[in-house]
């Protein structure tokens, strides 16, 4: 017995060290993230993965006197600090700053995909347990510092997206939209949130985060729903009203899909030229270093994007069966580049930043960071310039770096957030900071 008990440890050590060999090899990018970037990425050949790439920094955090790198003319500060897990951001009218402490419910992954990438998500720092509060921030003096926090709300459910319209607070959690009551000034709501509706929440629910936005007038609200897998693996049955940007109406909780196709859309925000609707997206996985470029784009009505069976404009997925290839020459592509597995989280939109040249009209984006490719890719909050007319042009600017250092990460960046100063905040959950970027010289000449 003891016999067979042995044989079978050192089975269970080969196969780990098996796998840990592979993952330790994986893919190797062979484009730059520029060549993948913009609104022309190349376009390579698969390279199909039976496993994820592991290419994990090690997560080291911030030391007392370290700082993110600005870009020439700007500054970087910390707004706040000991924060835990920090993602997205709202600012209420009188200037407070609302965070998200969040991080992903607790879940089972199925497969051995799904228990490799479980692994690696906890390497890379984001399998933690969820605060699953909302904590307002304070800068009382004005000197670019918070330097009163509050618990807004607790007890809630891996929240992610918030809205305030007339005097309610929209919080979305991961499986619901909750709608609090709201007065200026408040620093705790102590009043039971109503449920509007659930939110799907299917297993694995990989992707768990729901960004959401106010439309401009205040009356309908727009969800971004992740897809519960990768491709659909587990059965497109666990991916209805999922990959998707739900237009929702508050008051009556009735809502229709309002573009599909979008494997995860995070941060969505309306660009201020055209008025349109825009969010970042992060594509698939285990196609190797070079696919699927991420990317910016328009989310128009009715538009579906791909997912799962195709990408980018209608390059066939073959892993998805049944192939469904009349949906090809319906497939909206998107408008812009963000580099392959960089995971952009954060977007917002220029409007009252004053930051200076060349940060003037465009749109600011959190790339989070990979951890399935090789090179890394992201891990820096970037700029995208656009045109007069709406449209993004060029190749991303970098605006804060200085999160990677080698092998060795000392935090990851999220949401971007312009504050009532004209200064750009940037929320990094790995190192539980508020950064500030702020540019004197702009701000005192009104711009």
């Amino acid at each position: 017995m003891l016999k067979h008990i042995f044989l079978f440890v050192l089975l269970c050590l080969a196969i780990a060290a098996g796998v840990l060999f592979y993952l330790s090899r994986g893919d190797t990018a062979r484009l730059t993230v520029e060549q993948l970037s913009g609104r022309e990425p190349k376009m390579t050949a698969p390279r199909r993965e039976w496993l994820p790439t592991a290419n994990i920094p090690d997560m080291v955090g911030w030391k007392a006197d370290e700082k993110p790198v600005a870009a020439a003319g700007l500054t970087v500060s910390r707004f706040a600090d000991g924060l835990s897990h920090p993602r997205s951001m709202l600012s209420l009218p009188n200037g407070d700053i609302l965070v998200a402490e969040t991080a992903s419910p607790e879940r089972t992954v199925g497969g051995v995909t799904g228990f490799v990438m479980g692994i690696l998500m906890g390497q890379a720092g984001a399998d933690v347990p969820s605060p699953n509060r909302i904590v307002l921030l304070r800068d009382s003096d004005g000197d670019g510092k918070a330097d009163a926090r509050h618990v807004l709300l607790e007890g809630l459910n891996s929240p992610y997206g918030m809205a305030l319209v007339d005097g309610t607070l929209y919080v979305a959690n991961t499986d619901a939209l909750m709608a609090f009551p709201y007065k200026e000034g408040d620093t705790k709501i102590e009043t039971a949130g109503r449920k509007i509706l659930n939110l799907p929440k299917q297993a694995p629910n990989f992707h768990w985060t729901r960004s959401m936005v106010a439309s401009p007038d205040g009356t309908l609200l727009y969800v971004g729903v992740g897809s519960a897998s990768n491709i659909g693996e587990y059965g497109l049955d666990k991916e209805e009203n999922r990959a998707a940007v739900l237009e929702v109406n508050p008051k009556t909780g009735d809502y229709r899909i309002f573009a599909s196709g979008l494997r995860n859309p995070v941060g969505m925000a309306w660009e201020p030229n055209s008025g349109e609707l825009w969010a970042v997206v992060n594509e698939r996985d285990m196609l190797g270093g070079d696919l699927v470029p991420d990317y910016l784009t328009r989310v128009e009505f009715g538009a579906f994007y791909g997912w799962p069976w195709n990408y980018w404009g209608g390059h066939e997925d073959k892993r998805v069966q049944p192939q469904r290839l009349e949906l090809r020459e319906y497939t909206h592509r998107p408008d812009y580049g963000l580099g392959a597995h960089t995971a952009p989280l954060g977007l917002s939109f220029a409007t009252n930043a004053k930051l200076g040249k060349p940060f003037t009209n465009g749109a600011f984006i959190g790339l989070h960071g990979s951890w399935n490719r090789k090179p890394l890719a992201g891990y820096k909050v970037v700029f995208v310039n656009f045109d007069a007319n709406g449209k993004p042009k060029g190749l991303p600017v970098d605006l804060l770096t200085g999160f990677l250092n080698d092998d060795e990460a000392r935090g990851r960046p999220v949401d971007v957030l312009i504050d009532s100063a004209g200064s750009l905040l940037v929320s990094d959950d790995a190192g539980g900071v508020i950064w500030r970027v702020s540019n004197a010289k702009a701000a005192s000449n009104g711009r």
